[in-house]
């Protein structure tokens, strides 16, 4: 009975939170992009947290440190799946509100490591 109750209120949560986005995205875009860009956050969350649990699943290896930002990123998703989601909740929107940074950031994720490794 327990694990329906924690089910129920995780479910409850889970509709506020979306709530709550979708009313934050109102303020700086139509209705339409705002209802867009939640469904698309959480596709992306749901995504993250399948790809958590079918690796640990699959009893996923140790890996390297990663190299790049967009690696790290990555890692940060996968290992710990909350704090990756408040992130990216953070950075999108500090993006809506400045999107010059947004252009550097990408840029950062697309830009190559100058440093090679030898093997």
């Amino acid at each position: 009975m327990a694990t329906f109750i924690a089910a129920g209120a995780g479910f409850v949560a889970m509709v506020a939170l979306g709530a709550t986005v979708y009313y934050l995205l109102l303020l700086v875009v139509p209705p339409v992009i705002g209802a867009a860009l939640t469904a698309l956050l959480f596709a992306l969350v749901a995504a993250v947290v399948a790809l958590v649990f079918v690796r640990r699943a699959h009893g996923g290896e140790e890996e390297e440190e990663p190299e790049g930002l967009a690696e790290r990123a990555l890692h940060l998703f996968q290992q710990r799946p909350l704090l990756g989601a408040a992130a990216a909740l953070a950075g999108g929107f500090i993006f809506l509100r400045n999107p010059a940074l947004a252009t550097m950031v990408a840029a950062a994720f697309t830009e190559k490591s100058r440093v090679r490794r030898r093997r």
